[in-house]
């Protein structure tokens, strides 16, 4: 079963995040960074192209007899497109598509891009996404936190490897258990949406292509190189730092969700531009620990028994501001 994890718990701070604090600093030092926020008018076009190369796809997988193929297929080609459409989600989130002033278009924009994932995601991710910002760490709010079960459960080398396999699991069913919101009526219109285009595909393309759109997100999601930004994000590979950037050749593939502390030190500038922020403000980042591989994160996650699920800082629940 492997090495057992060191830790016994979450490491538990009573300060604040560190983004906040961080970004009062940077703003003082470097105020030109406020040119940056806003939105990428680029970025439709490009998320776009995801989606009718998915659609394109259709076509192609309908004529693949061979499950080995289509497996092969969604592993290395749709879910990585499907990967990098849940980060344009992510883009959407923070209205990064189309601004502040148009929310409504974010939010449609982001219905278009959450059709070849197959599961409705688009509305619902940005209701807790924007928390785990807000509330980064607490114990109940923030859901990208595992929970204690899921600590005790995966413990050793095998159990973070079945862990990491099954990470798509515990990101879609954890924030109902941890902190359950009920349904908002665009999360239901997302779901009759994707419910129609699901549909739509299987009548017209059949289960196969069906099963190629879904489980190509699912395998994205677990063991696989692009899903090792949820890992290197938060977990604490050094004591006492408990957000990680990475500059690697897969941002280009994932609008730039490795610049993460510079993401949540500036969740108003769009992925394309926060390289610039690091370009402009390098001693706030070159001088904390940095990845350099998200699969060697993968790596390193289940092999070394320093690390694990309880390798996050957590902050007792203070509820949400009134």
């Amino acid at each position: 079963m492997g090495q057992h994890v060191s830790r016994t718990d979450f490491e538990w701070s009573g300060q604040e995040e560190p983004h906040a604090s961080r970004r009062k600093l940077i703003l003082a030092k470097y105020p030109q960074i406020k040119k940056l926020f806003g939105y990428d008018p680029r970025f439709k076009w490009v998320a776009s192209g995801m989606v009718l190369a998915q659609f394109a796809m259709l076509f192609v997988v309908k004529e693949v007899q061979s499950w080995k193929i289509i497996l092969l297929l969604a592993y290395f080609l749709g879910g990585v497109i499907n990967h990098s459409l849940m980060l344009a989600c992510h883009e959407i989130a923070h209205n990064l598509a189309f601004g502040h002033a148009r929310p409504m278009a974010n939010r449609l924009f982001g219905f278009f891009c959450n059709l070849p994932i197959g599961l409705p995601m688009s509305v619902s991710f940005k209701k807790y996404h924007l928390e785990h910002h807000r509330y980064q760490g607490d114990e109940v709010i923030d859901t990208d936190l595992p929970t204690k079960l899921e600590a005790k459960l995966f413990c050793n080398t095998f159990g973070k490897f079945i862990w990491v396999f099954l990470q798509p699991m515990f990101y879609i069913f954890r924030p109902l258990v941890v902190n359950p919101k009920p349904p908002q009526k665009l999360e239901l219109i997302n779901g009759v949406i994707q419910l129609v285009f699901n549909a739509v595909v299987v009548y017209f393309f059949g289960w196969k292509v069906m099963c190629y759109l879904i489980i190509g997100s699912l395998l994205a999601m677990g063991l696989h190189p692009v899903a090792g930004h949820f890992i290197s994000e938060h977990y604490m590979f050094a004591k006492g730092f408990e957000t990680y950037s990475y500059y690697g050749p897969l941002n280009w593939i994932t609008f730039n969700v490795g610049y993460h502390n510079e993401h949540h030190d500036f969740p108003a500038v769009p992925g394309r531009l926060l390289p610039e922020v690091k370009r402009i403000a390098p001693e706030f980042y070159d001088t904390i620990p940095q990845h350099t591989s998200w699969t060697r994160v993968l790596l390193d996650f289940i092999t070394d028994p320093a690390i694990g699920p309880y390798a996050r800082i957590k902050r007792k629940a203070r509820g949400l501001d009134s």
